[in-house]
């Protein structure tokens, strides 16, 4: 088996907060946590808002510090990476966020958006910055005429397909999606849902995929993490989490799927 592409090893995140009378507490949003994820693989971490699954993904993608714990890249540690070690971790690790309308830069046309990242990075585009821009938007499935538009002239689910294609830019060997679908109509979800599938296969990366709905999770995970409370309750294969969860919170979240057609279900995950 080849070893991890990212290894996280009991990251913790503590946060100073207010109790009564005002005194200063100490919270534990995140309770040594460790995760494994190798090049070309799906892992979804999934739990109810509260869980702390969205605070390791800061954490994974160095948005946040942990308060304790490690975290390895390609077999270097990257736990306290600053300077050009950080810019060479985020040009492989990149992030599509849950409301796309929060994270685009309004005031910027699509053009400037997905390029921004190869500016961070201080690169330039063979072909040009325009013609980048529009190469990535037809792999995500937009019209590549419309690059010098605003967000706010797309909708919700074409939206959400810029932040991929922003993500895409740098060509990143690790994609970590933070509730990525779940502001989307369900209709749209499985088209989005569709699209990364599609670019992984392509492409090769991998995800870190997080999710609180487990409906979604199965149509694009290999593992699955199942967080309670901050901590990993369970982790395995998708299909024996499903089959045959061993956590009591696994069996309550699965509990909660809406339940169809078992047969259709069987042949369209069979279909792939």
């Amino acid at each position: 088996m080849s070893e991890p592409l990212l290894r996280a090893r009991d990251l913790t995140k503590r946060f100073t907060v207010r109790g009564p009378f005002g005194r200063k507490e100490e919270f534990t949003a995140v309770d040594a946590v460790s995760l494994e994820v190798r090049l070309g693989e799906t892992l979804a971490v999934v739990g109810e808002s509260g869980s702390g699954k969205s605070t390791t993904a800061r954490m994974v993608a160095k948005l946040m510090e942990p308060t304790a714990g490690t975290l390895e890249f390609e077999g270097r540690d990257v736990t306290r990476a600053k300077g050009a070690d950080l810019a060479g971790f985020r040009g492989n690790v990149q992030v599509v966020f849950q409301d796309p309308f929060s994270s685009l830069n309004p005031r910027h046309t699509v053009e400037r958006i997905l390029t921004a990242p190869l500016v961070y990075q201080g690169m330039e585009p063979k072909g040009g910055k325009r013609a980048l821009a529009k190469e990535l938007m037809v792999r995500v499935g937009l019209n590549p005429d419309h690059s010098q538009r605003y967000p706010a002239q797309f909708s919700g689910g074409q939206a959400q397909r810029i932040g991929i294609a922003r993500a895409l830019a740098v060509n990143p060997k690790l994609v970590i999606c933070d509730e990525a679908v779940s502001a989307l109509d369900v209709s749209v979800q499985a088209q989005v849902i569709e699209l990364l599938r599609r670019l992984q296969r392509e492409s090769g990366f991998s995800y870190v995929f997080i999710a609180h709905d487990l409906a979604v999770v199965r149509q694009i995970a290999h593992r699955v993490a199942v967080m309670s409370k901050g901590r990993i309750v369970e982790e395995g294969p998708c299909e024996r989490v499903f089959a045959d969860p061993q956590d009591p919170y696994t069996r309550t979240l699965l509990a909660a799927i809406p339940r169809i057609n078992p047969e259709w279900d069987r042949r369209r995950r069979a279909a792939g």
